[in-house]
């Protein structure tokens, strides 16, 4: 019987043959924590009498969270973080550098790797053909010590996007128009595994993009094959060495399999305050909008930039709404500089965060006011998420988000483009 590919790499990683339902015991090829969940995987650590981790160059520290630190104690928890890497020899991304899952994809994830996180969006590096799932602190603390930690091997839904994207229509739309169709419960503990022409010919930014949000179904994971463009993608960021190829096998059995035509589909956005809670950005037209966010794990590649800044050439935000942008990693800042986009996002009106998370978390760089309404380019939209309770999330894509910023009111983009 074939095998998918959450079973191939579980079978890999763990010495076994590994099916759907087993338990297994898994190599772990990469283990991360960021700044607000590493404090207490370092403690988790310590108290469990450990003192060396299993493999220090594949053990990682991301300040992203809250950088610049606005507060005294998350500043001094930075500061643990610091001397746990000195101590151990771990890896540290400091403030500045970029959000973790960004780093993860730009300098640490490979093909086949089993990738645990402890954070949800550790699900993002799924779009390089990884099995990269979050986990509690504690978990985390183990794994670092130990290199290895146990799954049950998840049943896969297999996701079919045929047809093509048309003007306007991003990997975003499609991401948010499959959790609209099976909830924000459809897919918990499965494993998404992504194909179809469409697919085949995403970048690897598309499928991270994707991949990000598949936790908003919840999934465990999500997949997507390592081929040509996973290589392209290597090769451009100086991994080659670590390309693979991997793929499911043809006769691999799922628990389910849906088919999306993406010809059909229309500019998406979660209304507040579930991810799953959808509608066209056409149904939404003439919410009035305070603020937008063009960022995060999710909405902040150069991919994102480049669009937005197509749509501000030559344009302002609305004078009553706020544009806020944040790139996600030192890379795609230095590229989008190199490029133009942030300077037209400039003269657009845009404050220009640090790379990092920013607003997302609601810490600092963007919180909302009561009653405040934020469409925003992140994967969630809880209530509270942008750091107020009594605040109101929209998600979208970045061209989405451009067009609204624009507007001052939700809109489709492709009136603008």
């Amino acid at each position: 019987m074939g095998k998918t590919l959450a079973e191939k790499i579980l079978s890999l990683k763990s010495g076994s043959d590994a099916s759907a339902g087993d338990i297994v015991v898994s190599k772990v090829d990469l283990a991360f924590v960021q700044d607000t969940t590493g404090p207490l995987t370092v403690r988790e650590f310590w108290d469990n009498g450990f003192t060396k981790l299993a493999n220090p160059s594949r053990t990682a520290l991301f300040l992203d969270h809250a950088a610049p630190s606005p507060q005294r104690q998350l500043s001094t928890d930075h500061i643990l973080l610091r001397k746990f890497a000195r101590d151990t020899g771990a890896l540290i991304f400091d403030v500045g550098e970029g959000v973790c899952h960004q780093l993860v994809a730009e300098k640490l994830a490979r093909p086949g790797d089993v990738i645990v996180g402890a954070d949800s969006h550790t699900v993002t590096a799924g779009g390089l053909g990884a099995f990269s799932t979050g986990m509690g602190s504690s978990d985390i603390a183990v794994a670092f010590a130990l290199g290895k930690t146990w799954f049950r091997v998840p049943e896969t839904i297999k996701v079919v996007v045929s047809g093509r994207f048309k003007h306007g229509i991003y990997a975003k739309d499609l991401i948010l128009y499959l959790i609209g169709l099976i909830g924000a419960d459809g897919a918990t503990y499965k494993a998404l595994e992504f194909s179809g022409n469409v697919v085949n010919n995403m970048t690897i930014a598309e499928r991270l993009t994707i991949a990000n949000m598949a936790v908003e179904a919840g999934a465990k994971v999500g997949l997507f094959p390592s081929d040509r463009q996973t290589l392209e993608y290597l090769r451009s960021v100086g991994r080659e060495a670590d390309y693979q190829p991997l793929a499911a096998d043809e006769d691999a059995v799922y628990e389910r399999v849906i088919e999306i035509d993406a010809t059909a589909l229309e500019p998406m956005v979660a209304k507040p305050h579930t991810v799953d809670n959808t509608a066209t950005a056409r149904e939404l037209k003439g919410t009035k909008l305070d603020q937008v966010f063009i960022g995060t794990c999710t909405g902040g590649r150069l991919d994102d930039l480049a669009v937005a800044a197509a749509i501000f050439k030559n344009r302002r935000h609305h004078p009553q709404t706020r544009l806020i942008v944040t790139p996600a990693s030192q890379k795609v800042y230095l590229e989008a500089i190199r490029l133009g986009y942030i300077e037209i996002l400039v003269q657009a009106g845009a404050n220009v965060m640090p790379p990092g998370c920013g607003a997302c978390l609601g810490v600092h760089q963007g919180v909302l006011g009561d009653g405040e309404v934020c469409l925003s380019t992140a994967n969630r939209n809880f209530k509270g998420r942008m750091g107020n309770p009594e605040g109101f999330i929209y998600l979208a894509s970045a061209a989405t988000a451009a067009a609204s910023a624009i507007k001052g009111e939700i809109s489709d983009p492709r009136e603008v483009m």
